[in-house]
């Protein structure tokens, strides 16, 4: 049998392009011969929809858009993702449903029976779980179709402690023929091997077929990265799709060619540009902005987000601003404009100091008597942010914000400064990855100075400042970070892996002082397992210390 896998890139509440998306793949698909096309999770109306699935007519204008799309599916049936209205029941409004259409019509509804309520998923404050998948006939085979978190059990991960109910262990009972999964799960650095083991399992489990089809692009902060597969019974792979763009493939599940595209898996950093590539375009592009914005302090954050930008954009829809105070170094200076030759986009160069200077002397009646500290530092930051912003207001271009998450983490950032702008594309970076990157990009020649590389970073808000005059050495502080914050450990735990008892409270302390600042910084994109933003929801305002 021959299943075509549809990996398309969605706009969420874009209901008739994304219908168009699906109507224009199926044809394809089905020239190719296809006897079976599965699309993603909720392609109809784009993953996640979020709070847009309690506006009054969301669901049902989704249902509408499905029927749309059923009449153009003709005998070669099609497995459809997409939002179900539950206008006459109690409880949540909708079903994450999976429309199984053939000949012109919806001729059942699969509903998703897991609702993950963790992470970036908060999936039972909308949907109603049901409680046993769909198993369809299409001649002589049994076919299941599960969404998503569905095939997500079992040994790989057990999810007991959320769920009472497998439904994968209900289809094996079933002796199913086929496992369908249409998914849209979020991309983070290290899932892929992950996730592909998972579906090894319940190919191994249900003694089946499994065909996984996966969504991508970037929906606000996530990032879904394709990545489709087809898994043999005995966990073999059979096909693997492209990782980061639309993608349509037809795949015999009984024949012997493999079909592993060359980006299914591929080094971790190719993977990291990708993703943040995909992610800042979609944000971008379907936000309706064509140009990209930054400021270049010749540090290495900004280089590297001028990098990306350059990648998605083009050259000639980048701009990269130095905004020089009294104390920015020469080599930054020089930095920056070599950045700007490497990459060929506009160059300009705003000095920040007459801004400063009226600043300050407006200030002076108030500070009067007080000394000289981190207030002054601001000052520059936030001179830099307010040219920054009417640069960006003026000609329409997305302000991209350079902060890394080291620096998000710890308060290393300038509120109303250097956190202005429309996303934060490198927020979920941990500097240590930063540098890696950077280093990636220049592999094959120097796009990026080697001197930004090398030389130690610095805010330069004074004179021979250093980050480690306040932070440790970022590999520590990367490690503290991914303790504290992304495994949750207690700061006793942390210590007792070996780290400096003085450090560690000093940067989980710094780490809840600021909270209140990540609450009011654009978003940035998610690509590590737990980012500051969606994911994450720690109160501002608490007293709790471990």
């Amino acid at each position: 049998m021959k299943i075509g896998l549809a990996q398309v890139n969605t706009t969420v509440g874009d209901l008739a392009g994304n219908v168009q998306k699906v109507v224009g793949s199926y044809r394809r698909l089905c020239e190719q011969g296809a006897e079976i096309v599965v699309f993603p999770e909720m392609v109809i109306c784009g993953y996640p929809p979020r709070d847009l699935l309690f506006k009054t007519r969301f669901a049902s204008d989704t249902e509408e858009a499905l029927q749309a799309a059923a009449r153009e599916i003709g005998e070669v049936p099609a497995a459809i993702g997409f939002a179900e209205p539950r206008p006459n029941a109690k409880g949540r409004p909708c079903s994450n449903a999976a429309a199984w259409c053939r000949a012109g019509r919806v001729e059942a509804v699969g509903r998703k029976c897991l609702l993950p309520t963790y992470d970036v998923f908060d999936e039972d404050r909308y949907f109603a779980a049901a409680s046993e998948p769909l198993i369809v006939s299409f001649g002589e085979r049994r076919i299941g179709i599960t969404i998503c978190e569905d095939i997500w059990t079992g040994p790989i991960v057990d999810t007991s402690k959320y769920y009472g109910v497998d439904p994968l262990r209900a289809i094996a009972r079933a002796n199913p023929d086929l496992i369908l999964n249409l998914s849209a799960s979020p991309w983070h650095f290290s899932k892929g091997s992950f996730r592909r083991d998972l579906i090894q399992s319940a190919a191994e489990r249900s003694g089946c077929p499994v065909v996984y089809c996966n969504a991508v692009g970037g929906n606000d902060e996530l990032i879904f990265d394709g990545h489709s597969m087809v898994v043999a019974p005995d966990g073999r792979l059979i096909a693997g799709m492209a990782g980061f763009v639309e993608a349509e493939t037809v795949v015999d599940i009984e024949g012997t060619r493999l079909q592993i595209h060359p980006t299914f898996e591929q080094e971790p950093l190719a993977d990291i540009y990708a993703a943040l590539v995909l992610g800042l375009g979609d944000y971008a592009f379907k936000s309706g902005f064509q140009k990209a914005l930054l400021g270049l302090s010749g540090g290495i954050d900004s280089a590297l987000t001028a990098a990306l930008a350059v990648e998605t954009f083009g050259p000639a829809n980048v701009t990269g601003i130095s905004l020089p105070s009294e104390i920015s170094s020469d080599h930054s200076r020089a930095d920056a404009a070599m950045l700007a030759k490497n990459l060929g986009i506009r160059f300009e160069t705003l000095p920040i100091g007459p801004l400063v200077k009226a600043a300050e002397q407006t200030l002076e009646p108030l500070f009067k008597g007080l000394e000289r500290d981190v207030t002054e530092e601001n000052i520059q930051a936030r001179s830099r942010g307010l040219l920054l912003m009417a640069v960006s207001n003026k000609t329409g271009a997305l302000l991209l914000t350079t902060g890394n998450k080291s620096e998000f983490a710890v308060g290393y950032s300038t509120l109303y400064g250097d956190m202005c702008g429309g996303l934060a594309v490198i927020s979920d970076l941990p500097k240590t990855k930063v540098f890696e990157l950077a280093r990636w990009i220049n592999r094959k020649q120097e796009i990026i100075p080697w001197n930004t590389i090398e030389k130690p970073p610095s805010a330069e808000l004074r004179p021979d400042q250093k980050d480690e005059d306040s932070l440790p050495p970022y590999p520590i502080l990367d490690r503290i970070l991914e303790l504290y914050v992304e495994a949750g450990q207690s700061r006793a735990e942390i210590i007792a892996e070996g780290f400096d008892p003085a450090i560690v409270h000093d940067v989980t302390r710094k780490v809840d002082l600021n909270e209140y600042k990540r609450k009011q910084a654009p978003p940035g994109l998610k690509i590590t397992p737990l980012a500051f933003g969606v994911g994450r929801r720690i109160p501002i305002v608490q007293r709790y210390v471990n």
